[in-house]
């Protein structure tokens, strides 16, 4: 199954079209994508009925983030073996963990402004969850998975990495620095959900190219540990970590600039694309101190 949220209502996607969900639901269900996680069972059953065939055209809707409204958002820091590779440092032996502020959330489409000379692109598979987790094994994480789709982590370096200790929470979470979408895909549209193909261009140039199966920590071990110390509620967002090519580890260092267009691209999701405005940014400078995560 995939949803989208269209116009600031939750869609389904089908082979014949798209589905509003409210409408069809004769109001059974909230127009909002982001209510729909805490009756995630119950819209899973809804839409096997006939009621959920009922369709009508895309057109040209403005699309959304997948939840624009999640009460927490983790991210984990050298999370693909390549990337820890790149960032000059040894393989994480528990998941090293932050969060992003719920404010950072934008659309697949949003135009980013740049904060600094210094913002990096980090694409992400984003893991939504669809129950409430506490203490859950990695061996039933699967079943507590709303769907994936596509993130930025986009990081301001000079912020993130500035000062004795590290800010990655307040470097990652500009306005708009979260963008997440087009649509979200359940586990079970996959052939394998722990090996799909992430991509990054900036312009024409491939930055980022790299598989989740190289992930660290796999979605079910993060869902496991991270389960293990707090709770997580349906619609939290867990970026799961981003491949090698970040800008931070190229020699010489490179970061976005004016006008640069970012696409992601995430197999079996589809793809989105940010582009970035910088008014009164300086020219980028190389960033000192630490590792990129």
């Amino acid at each position: 199954m995939r949803i989208a949220n269209h116009d600031g209502r939750l869609t389904l996607l089908t082979g014949n079209g798209a589905v509003d969900v409210a409408d069809a639901s004769a109001g059974r269900f909230d127009h909002r994508i982001e209510a729909i996680y805490d009756r995630w069972d119950e819209f899973i059953a809804w839409s096997r009925t006939p009621d959920a065939r009922s369709t009508n055209p895309t057109g040209n809707a403005s699309v959304g983030p997948v939840n624009p409204r999640p009460r927490q958002i983790f991210g984990v820091g050298l999370n693909y073996v390549d990337h820890a590779r790149e960032a000059g440092s040894p393989l994480p032996t528990v998941p090293l963990l932050f969060t992003k502020f719920p404010s950072a959330i934008a659309g697949p489409n949003t135009e980013i402004e740049l904060s600094g000379p210094s913002v990096d692109w980090e694409v992400e598979l984003v893991v939504v969850i669809g129950r409430e987790c506490v203490e859950v094994p990695a061996a039933d994480a699967w079943d507590h998975v709303a769907g994936l789709t596509i993130g930025q982590d986009v990081s301001d370096r000079d912020v993130q990495l500035h000062g004795a200790t590290a800010q990655f929470s307040f470097g990652k979470s500009f306005a708009n620095f979260a963008p997440i979408g087009p649509v979200l895909v359940t586990p079970d549209e996959f052939d394998d959900p722990d090996a799909l193909t992430l991509k990054c261009w900036v312009g024409d140039e491939l930055m980022q190219d790299g598989t989740s199966s190289d992930l660290v920590f796999s979605i079910a071990q993060l869902i496991d540990y991270i389960s293990r110390k707090v709770t997580l509620f349906p619609g939290d967002l867990i970026f799961t970590g981003t491949p090698a090519g970040v800008g931070l580890g190229r020699t010489p260092q490179r970061y976005l600039a004016d006008g640069d267009v970012v696409t992601s691209e995430i197999s079996g999701i589809g793809t989105m694309t940010n582009k970035f405005t910088a008014p009164g940014v300086p020219a980028a400078r190389p960033v000192e101190h630490a590792s990129a995560r």
